[in-house]
């Protein structure tokens, strides 16, 4: 049965899947294919995770191995997906600094595609690792970490490159309360003059936008509150409204599937993402595409974007715009760049949305912009490799881990590797 991404707007070119359940078997799957890559849940939107020979999945490696409450740090297998451990981190005292909008998404992918949460020190899900483990294209297990190994920023977030990853070890802190608020109708005038203040208005502050109007449709502020702190939210921030009810990023669908808002606090994985993990996540049948700039810039590429509103509307669902704080991941977008990321969610109109995203690269192209590495872009590779200044040790580190091309695919090639390495 051919085998589909979590949207479905994918079908992945072989149904030769292994699912190991522990490293032994995926040294023995690895060392038995010629061709391979490692497949998590599914929510990447391109073919990075495409193989058309093997695919090796890591949904049974999803076990929590150790939390260690004197180094304050959580072992997972890398198959297990944030919504399945959070609780117990909380339940130890323990919170992940951020997490992304879907509580879904395996730990391994996530961190090796650089997906993020948001707020303005907040770093993607990648800068919470502190060592992983993998096994390399000869069966070898290889551990990593951020004291001893040069090589781990070259590894975390590592498109599947190097080997498949079959643990992870990320950084604890504090368990912490979050109340959220949503706020309806913030004019873009505000937003111009006050960026900075808007995107810092909470721990983590996400703007929701149909590019249609003149105003930004929500806010969407999660603050950290401390047990039995009461805090009446004020009515109004920056001109626009509290809403008097939940909603959703797009305010004609039920928010029966988002975390709770109004100013209900409660635990960090509760409010961090916008949806519950037992429901499901975002819309379900969609496309999604993001664009990542310097967070200096962050206005006027929004403002570049706007102009393409009427070509914008027929395809877009919604557009989320997020903070990320930098970090030292190689492949990162937000590699040594304070970011904003303008992501769009998109109706399943293939050849529409193909027609779109040059040319709001295009409307981007002078912020020096860099895309989601799990979702749709049609960056050039020249251009890429421009835009990552550790693109060459990446491709040197390839060499060393898979100097045979067993983790290699069309995608890679293409994006990453281009002339240099078949």
């Amino acid at each position: 049965m051919a085998l589909k991404n979590w949207s479905g707007n994918l079908t992945y070119s072989t149904t030769n899947v292994f699912t190991p359940r522990t490293v032994a078997e995926v040294q023995e799957a690895i060392r038995g294919c010629t061709h391979v890559r490692a497949l998590g849940t599914r929510h990447c939107f391109n073919r990075i995770a495409d193989s058309e020979h093997n695919l090796i999945s890591t949904q049974n490696l999803n076990k929590v191995i150790d939390i260690n409450k004197e180094a304050r740090t959580i072992t997972v297998e890398a198959g297990v997906r944030y919504g399945e451990f959070c609780d117990q981190i909380d339940h130890a005292g323990f919170a992940i600094h951020n997490l992304a909008s879907l509580p879904h998404i395996s730990v391994a992918g996530a961190c090796a595609t650089a997906t993020h949460g948001s707020g303005v020190s907040n770093g993607n899900l990648a800068t919470s690792v502190s060592a992983l483990e993998l096994v390399k294209a000869n069966g070898e297990v290889v551990t990593l970490s951020r004291d001893k190994d040069p090589d781990f920023y070259g590894a975390v977030v590592s498109l599947g490159a190097l080997g498949v990853i079959t643990k992870m070890t990320l950084d604890l802190v504090p368990a912490f309360l979050v109340r959220q608020d949503v706020y309806l109708n913030l004019s873009m005038t505000q937003l111009e003059n006050h960026f900075d203040k808007i995107m810092s208005g909470g721990y983590s502050v996400s703007l929701f936008y149909d590019w249609q109007t003149e105003n930004i449709n929500q806010v969407w502020i999660k603050r950290v509150v401390k047990k039995g702190e009461a805090i009446k939210a004020e009515q109004t921030f920056f001109g626009s409204t509290l809403a008097d009810k939940n909603v959703h990023p797009i305010l004609e669908v039920s928010a029966e599937n988002c975390t709770e808002q109004m100013g209900e606090a409660g635990s960090w994985y509760e409010r961090l993402p916008h949806f519950k993990m037992n429901f499901t996540p975002s819309s379900g049948e969609e496309l999604q595409a993001e664009f990542f700039v310097p967070y200096q810039h962050a206005v006027d590429a929004i403002k570049a974007v706007a102009s393409l509103r009427d070509e914008i509307k027929p395809v877009l669902m919604i557009t989320e715009i997020r903070a990320i704080a930098p970090d030292d991941f190689w492949m990162s977008p937000c590699y040594h760049q304070k970011s904003v990321a303008i992501h769009f969610t998109l109706k399943q109109k293939i050849e529409e949305v193909n027609a779109l995203l040059p040319k709001i690269e295009e409307k981007l192209s002078p912020f020096v912009v860099r895309p989601h590495w799990g979702k749709l872009f049609t960056i050039t590779p020249a251009t890429l490799k421009s835009r990552y200044e550790k693109m060459s040790d990446f491709k040197q580190l390839i060499a060393r881990y898979d100097p045979e091309g067993k983790f290699r695919n069309d995608f890679l090639n293409a994006s990453v590797l281009g002339s240099v390495l078949k």
